[in-house]
């Protein structure tokens, strides 16, 4: 079976270094990767561009940006210039995209933090589009607007794109977070009628889960409409970009992570299509 229209996440397998996850993703003929800040600490970055480009795999996002509002406007201007240092890691990485978790101030109101996020995301614009990457904000569910994101729709994270108005500002749209809303199926017309749809990441949400940021299902496990949710973002929107998995599992990172895998592209192949792998 290909994958070529697959991408994982490396933070899917937490355990495997930056090696294993490029040399077994490859292995299996998944088409992409998406590269977290803790999976490379410490590594030389154009060494790990080499190996994946070698292996095969199509760069896709660097993972993560934002974490934009605080109560102090120069521990504000700190986290842009943190940002900046990551646009920079996810050039010399070939990274497209950089995913932004923009942030949340437990301290200041839901609309002062989705201000600041919008400030901070409007003072990288220029330097995103000077290195040729996209900035993607990711809309988090509502859960965690109290400490991750004020962004907690994926209307939110659209109204941003239509007020900053930039070429180099898309939206990661993350199933697990936005599958409950009502407007999902409205919203995502909207976002990709306007060319902000930028990426598409597949897992499950789970019921009854253990840990709300780290007992994300497999596809098929939980109860989000993926099926639906597919049809609205890949026939109906024409997306045409690779489905990014990204499963948090403490569980699964207590266990062997190759049946962790092969357990990730067995719901995948029963749940969408392999005329659409």
């Amino acid at each position: 079976m290909s994958y070529s229209n697959v991408a994982l996440h490396t933070f899917t397998t937490k355990p495997w270094s930056i090696s294993e996850c490029i040399e077994n993703y490859a292995r299996r003929g998944i088409g992409g990767i998406s590269i977290w800040r803790e999976t490379i600490e410490g590594e030389d970055l154009a060494a790990v561009r080499k190996h994946y480009h070698d292996a095969g795999l199509t760069p896709v996002s660097y993972v993560r940006g934002g974490f934009f509002p605080h109560t102090e406007p120069g521990e504000r201007a700190k986290n842009i210039d943190k940002n900046r240092e990551w646009l920079r890691d996810a050039s010399a990485l070939g990274m497209p995209s950089v995913v932004l978790v923009c942030g949340a101030d437990p301290g200041q109101s839901p609309l002062t933090n989705r201000n600041q996020i919008r400030d901070g995301i409007a003072a990288l614009l220029n330097d995103a589009s000077d290195l040729g990457i996209t900035l993607l904000i990711e809309p988090l569910h509502p859960c965690y607007c109290g400490n991750r994101s004020a962004v907690p729709t994926l209307k939110v994270a659209n109204d941003l794109c239509a007020e900053l108005n930039h070429p180099a500002l898309k939206v990661a749209v993350d199933v697990h977070h936005v599958w409950w809303d009502h407007d999902l199926e409205a919203e995502l017309a909207r976002c990709a009628s306007n060319g902000w749809l930028g990426s598409y990441h597949i897992c499950d949400y789970k019921a009854e889960p253990a840990d709300l940021l780290l007992d994300r299902g497999i596809m098929g496990e939980g109860c989000a409409n993926l099926r639906e949710i597919d049809q609205w973002v890949v026939a109906d929107n024409g997306f045409d970009g690779l489905r990014e998995i990204e499963i948090f599992s403490s569980h699964w990172w207590s266990r062997d992570q190759d049946e962790f895998l092969d357990r990730i592209l067995q719901s995948y192949d029963s749940l969408y299509s392999p005329s659409t792998n």
